[in-house]
């Protein structure tokens, strides 16, 4: 991809999901996620309906009429998106592949927590942490994270999320607010997920196409794992290989939701054909 048309993709996708974070998702943000509590802001006159409890004593006597302190919620908070860059992001059947939609959400999230001033900070991993990007504020460092999203050329197309995890626990000291972006057709991150959701707010979004779910009955089909890159041979008329493939796949949806529902984090998962957009929002009202 050349300089000029990444630059035109990275401003149509900043254009389409810098509108819905600033008219859908930033109110909503902002309620799910709070800050890190109260930190007192001025001293105002009392006025009707104000909580008494919330009187200063002592500049109330001083100028012989009540005053009350005025707190404000402490918003400092940084949002870290893991995004699954490996073989299998890289598939679609529909108008887009789950790497693009991966990007539109993690592009949604990061406006998102520009306008409330949060930090946001980018980690790529195939089995391997590919790339890091310390959170920062800022639009240039958002699009940054956008360009990266659309042009990084992994070095391994195989997948490991618990060796992610790890190393987003490693690195991020202070509490996070991690999303994880993933088809999740992999296993063996239940444990590192349930002692990393014990420090910080971790919601996984699974991405997935609907041709995944079931191999269609199309006969000797050539097919290639685009994680190992090996090629075979499959008989998709067999009942049993078709079974075969179904039980693997669900097992896959099962251990995913099983794993975030036991570590307490949040998770959801999106279809390519669908809209994104509902699904975080019902997701964020539902937090």
């Amino acid at each position: 991809m050349d300089t000029k048309e990444l630059l035109k993709k990275v401003r149509k996708i900043e254009i389409k999901t810098r509108r819905l974070s600033d008219h859908v998702f930033g109110g909503e943000y902002h309620s799910t996620f709070k800050g890190r509590g109260m930190t007192f802001s001025e001293v105002r006159q009392y006025q009707f309906g104000d909580d008494v409890r919330n009187i200063d004593w002592n500049v109330t006597a001083r100028y012989n009429e009540p005053f009350i302190k005025v707190f404000e919620e402490e918003r400092e908070l940084t949002l870290l998106l893991m995004a699954d860059i490996s073989g299998s992001e890289f598939f679609g059947t529909d108008a887009q592949f789950k790497n693009e939609i991966i990007t539109e959400i993690a592009a949604t999230l990061a406006f998102s927590a520009m306008q409330n001033n949060d930090k946001i900070g980018l980690i790529l991993f195939s089995d391997e942490i590919e790339l890091f990007i310390p959170p920062k504020k800022g639009k240039s460092h958002v699009l940054r994270i956008i360009r990266e999203l659309l042009e990084f050329k992994p070095e391994s197309k195989r997948t490991d999320i618990g060796h992610a995890l790890k190393y987003m626990a490693n690195v991020m000291k202070k509490k996070a607010i991690v999303f994880v972006l993933s088809d999740f057709i992999t296993d063996n991150y239940k444990d590192t997920l349930r002692i990393v959701s014990g420090k910080h707010d971790v919601t996984g979004i699974r991405v997935y196409d609907r041709r995944e779910e079931e191999i269609p009955n199309l006969g000797m089909v050539e097919m290639q794992d685009q994680e190992t890159g090996e090629l075979l041979l499959v008989n998709t008329a067999s009942k049993g290989v078709r079974r075969e493939y179904e039980t693997y796949y669900r097992d896959r949806v099962d251990y995913f939701k099983e794993s975030f529902q036991k570590s307490g984090a949040g998770a959801l998962s999106c279809r390519v054909d669908e809209s994104y957009v509902k699904k975080l929002l019902g997701y964020f009202k539902r937090r």
